[in-house]
């Protein structure tokens, strides 16, 4: 019998979103009789009180189920399967992990039934309330001599085995295994923790989380994948719900996602999955392309063998991959591949950012066309060339940029109120961050053209309160104290008219309000600190104006972060009350900020209107999870030893769960192979992914001082067209 379903082979921008969508559209068509059961409603049912009849009230009509590798691309490929088919059929795009926590949460009631849970509606745990919950419950045996052994800090060591329990959960490894699964892949390694105590730790943890309704993204997958799949309750509502798949990039998705395509393909939908062999930009992070390629099997394989449209990679491709893997190869590369090269870093990025500009100035290629690639940016790297580029008005939008919450100004400015406000947080609140705060609060925001861009340098700024005036007022009129740390009228300053009339209002006004605030809180007439954070921002940031994006993401963050660690609170708290101080959940909210484990990201991330005009920051990781394409690339450090590891951290333990080397050890040669393919992945990727010129930018040394020489370097020196400082200036 010919299969219905269609496997999609070919590399990156060889038209397989478009095949896939195609494949859609010809499926919908009113001839084709196999798709017309899509389409017919079902009759509802009465609800009742047990747990099949309120599944059945769930149902909706059949649709088709869609996937993509990350949020981005769900959005994206969304949007061009409801055009192209004018809306007309039900279609739920998400991704992998997005639509495991949907369904556990949706069928949250069947599995109270099997696991004998407690009656609660579970509540997602974020990773960084994750790790610190996590920490709490194991720090009674995570003494110094665990942590000595493991030759890691605690944060570290946390992270590492919280990831543990999630690589087991997308490979659909149970947790009571992985213990088994490390004893076979680490084997005689004695530099790391013992097996059976990282598992007892899961284990503990895991339990933990169920009996207070709390899921993380492992405990999500592992329940989908253990108890959902396997359930037939839950097989007949989705093989109801869902009688096709698309899935795009599945080099990309975890191993557990095979096994919900094969009960789909096996209940009779059909299915059409995308592949790119030159992709897995996930692998080592969860990803098992190799166990997805199984599925082909059971699809018509469709080879897509064109290349990209305007790109180098079929002129520069195999003369790339054989000077990196064959470096006594002499070989010269095509005047297309430019060199940037200097002795040090610092001078690096000063004639990348000046070779952008200049070409931009003399209309050679747009901001919009012009992309900076590194294995890692580093705040020095990203501020300086923002900085140059910014100067000479060239906009730069830095991909999926995720700083620290507390790396921004305002953030800090609002948690120093916190502590002025709340009484017991003294301890929290010093000098420099008053005079950081009364900057912030009093600033009046004038947003220039340049409002969307990534730095608060970037726009005009006026502030009624400077730097210097705020200095004085924080030195004369801040009293510490662990309890109720005090700011005084600004008469209390001798020589308090040079503060200025403006100033002097301005300071006046926040005081007048801090007042009002402490007032309120001591009448319990604030109801929690999600509230006087709003009204800070309301009355001192906002103000009727328009806010920078940065700058609203940022803010939109702490919001969402503030509701969901009180949220947690509030559940732990109804099921075991603890004892303490009325403001021990700010001081660790605010210490978990200061830690720097929460990031800006915010939704949407597409800008609205058409294409920015602005030249695009990224790593290799956020470039090639975002599949974008530019016509000019900039490689910054290509003499970097980051390159061979593609600019993302494999997780620890990561190649132990592949399915197809299941618990086997991972040896020096392994990782020499790996690093291998994932560096010919990485220049096959990207230079699919340029249609016009490569400049690989060199610096002798490193910011560390330390020569340069990673695997790419061969293509630095088989560069004939060279760009050195003299020519620049």
């Amino acid at each position: 019998m010919v299969s219905h379903s269609v496997w999609i082979v070919g590399t990156s921008r060889s038209g397989k979103t478009s095949r896939l969508v195609e494949q859609f559209c010809s499926w919908v068509q009113p001839e084709n009789q196999y798709i017309e059961s899509f389409y017919t409603k079902k009759p509802g049912r009465k609800k009742s009180g047990n747990v099949t009849e309120f599944l059945d009230i769930k149902q909706t009509e059949p649709g088709v189920l869609v996937l993509a590798a990350n949020d981005d691309n769900r959005r994206e490929l969304g949007d061009i399967i409801v055009t192209s088919t004018l809306g007309k059929y039900p279609v739920r795009a998400k991704t992998p992990l997005g639509f495991f926590q949907d369904e556990v949460i949706l069928f949250w009631p069947l599995l109270i039934n099997s696991l004998n849970l407690k009656a609660q509606f579970p509540v997602r745990l974020r990773p960084e309330t994750e790790q610190e919950l996590a920490t709490k419950l194991w720090r009674p045996q995570l003494d110094e001599e665990i942590l000595r052994v493991a030759g890691v800090n605690e944060s570290r060591l946390v992270r590492r085995i919280l990831d543990l329990l999630q690589l087991a959960a997308y490979s659909g490894v149970p947790c009571e295994n992985i213990a088994q699964i490390l004893v076979k892949g680490l084997g005689e390694n004695t530099t790391t923790l013992e097996p059976e105590l990282l598992a007892s730790l899961l284990l503990d943890w895991r339990n933990w989380c169920l009996e207070r309704g709390l899921l993380t993204y492992g405990i999500i997958t592992e329940l989908y994948s253990k108890y959902l799949l396997s359930d037939r309750n839950y097989q007949q509502h989705l093989t109801k719900r869902y009688q096709a798949v698309l899935a795009d990039d599945v080099d990309d998705y975890p191993s557990v996602a095979r096994l919900l395509f094969e009960l789909l393909l096996d209940q009779g939908a059909v299915g059409a999955f995308s592949y790119n062999p030159d992709g897995a930009v996930r692998l080592g992070l969860g990803a098992d392309p190799n166990y997805l390629e199984g599925l082909a099997e059971r699809c018509r394989v469709e080879i897509l063998t064109s290349p990209p449209a305007e790109s180098l990679g079929e002129q520069l491709t195999k003369q790339m991959v054989e000077l990196v893997t064959e470096p006594m190869v002499v070989l010269s590369l095509p005047e297309i591949v430019h060199s940037i090269q200097t002795t040090s870093r610092a001078q690096l990025l000063r004639q990348t950012a000046e070779v952008i500009a200049n070409a931009i100035q003399l209309q050679q290629v747009q901001p919009e066309q012009v992309v900076i690639i590194a294995p890692g940016l580093d705040a020095i790297a990203r501020y300086t060339l923002v900085e140059i580029l910014v100067k000479q008005n060239i906009q730069v939008e830095s991909l999926n940029d995720q700083r620290p919450l507390i790396s921004s100004p305002v953030i800090r400015a609002l948690l120093t109120m916190l502590a002025l406000v709340y009484p017991g947080l003294g301890r929290l609140v010093d000098r420099d961050a008053v005079a950081e705060m009364l900057v912030v609060l009093s600033r009046k925001q004038q947003v220039s053209e340049n409002s969307s861009l990534v730095t608060d340098a970037i726009n005009r700024v006026s502030t009624d309160i400077d730097p210097v005036r705020a200095g004085l007022i924080a030195d004369y009129c801040f009293v510490p104290h662990p309890s109720r740390p005090n700011l005084l009228p600004v008469s209390s300053f001798e020589r308090w008219d040079r503060i200025g009339y403006a100033a002097t209002t301005a300071y006046n006004k926040i005081l007048q309000w801090l007042e009002e605030q402490r007032s309120q809180q001591e009448l319990r007439l604030i109801p929690s600190p999600i509230s006087l954070l709003d009204r800070a921002i309301q009355r001192f940031l906002w103000n009727g104006s328009n806010l920078p994006y940065e700058q609203l993401a940022a803010l939109r963050e702490l919001l969402e972060t503030a509701q969901h660690y009180w949220e947690i609170d509030t559940r732990l708290r109804q099921i075991a009350p603890v004892e303490t101080t009325p403001h021990t959940t700010i001081i660790e909210f605010i210490q978990l900020l200061r830690r720097g484990t929460i990031t800006a990201n915010a939704y949407p991330v597409r800008p609205i209107g058409g294409v920015r005009k602005a030249v695009t920051l990224a790593t290799i990781f956020q470039y090639r999870s975002s599949r974008r394409s530019h016509r000019w690339h900039f490689w910054l450090d290509a003499g970097s030893p980051l390159w061979a590891k593609g600019g993302a951290a494999t997780l620890f333990g990561a190649p132990f769960f592949l399915r197809d080397r299941l618990g086997e050890p991972w040896t020096a040669e392994d990782e020499k192979l790996a690093q291998e393919q994932r560096l010919r992945r990485i220049l096959t990727d990207l230079l699919s992914r340029v249609s016009e010129r490569v400049y690989l930018c060199h610096s002798d040394l490193a910011v560390n001082g330390q020569e340069q020489l990673g695997p790419l370097l061969p293509l630095v020196n088989a560069c004939v067209t060279v760009i050195s400082e003299a020519t620049v200036n």
